[in-house]
């Protein structure tokens, strides 16, 4: 593990294989401990303000007795969002169908907040990519949902599976992000946040 946090309990409040397997590639030590949250948001929320809320739901539903002196907990929720519509987990095969010939040809936004939660304090985080799809035929479509099977992803797509490596022309912003995790501020953000726990 990164010396950096050898000395902090970090929790991962998801059981995400995704954020999983991005926070072992950086080298963070952590433990899994996911709460089911029924992800109920005020319908006014913008993208940015529901991922943020959304977060913090999963955060406060572990208690305080769970958390010990040194705990840094992590949970996230990734949103995206289409023309000021979201586009969450599809239900079945028609849902997962309708959403890519929506994000067809198209620009669309993938948000992730993050949240840290210590004893103390919490504070939450977000990231923005802007993701471009090539126009997709109703064939690859068909393809990917049978193959693949993403009714576990919001958008019906994993852009690290078959479908963003045919279909996505280009990104501006973490391609980590769209993943789940935008690793590189979550890294950053930790670093701060875990020395501002132990100076506090």
């Amino acid at each position: 593990m990164y010396e950096c946090f050898e000395n902090t309990d970090i929790i991962l409040g998801s059981q995400s294989p995704r954020r999983k397997q991005l926070l072992q590639d950086i080298g963070i030590k952590f433990r899994s401990v996911a709460y089911s949250v029924e992800e109920i948001f005020p319908k006014h929320l913008k993208a940015i303000e529901t991922a943020l809320y959304l977060s913090e739901l999963k955060a406060k539903a572990f208690s305080e007795e769970e958390l010990k002196e040194n705990s840094i907990l992590i949970t996230a929720d990734t949103v995206v969002s289409l023309a000021d519509s979201l586009l969450g987990k599809p239900k079945d095969v028609r849902e997962a169908s309708e959403m890519l010939q929506r994000l067809s040809g198209k620009c669309h936004e993938v948000i992730t907040a993050f949240t840290f939660r210590s004893k103390e304090k919490m504070k939450s985080f977000y990231a923005e990519t802007k993701v471009y799809f090539k126009v997709l035929s109703e064939e690859e479509i068909n393809y990917y949902i049978t193959e693949y099977q993403p009714f576990d992803k919001a958008g019906a797509y994993g852009i690290q599976e078959w479908i963003g490596k045919i279909g996505i022309e280009k990104i501006k912003g973490s391609y980590f992000n769209v993943m789940g995790l935008p690793v590189h501020q979550v890294y950053s953000e930790l670093c701060t946040f875990d020395l501002d726990r132990i100076l506090d």
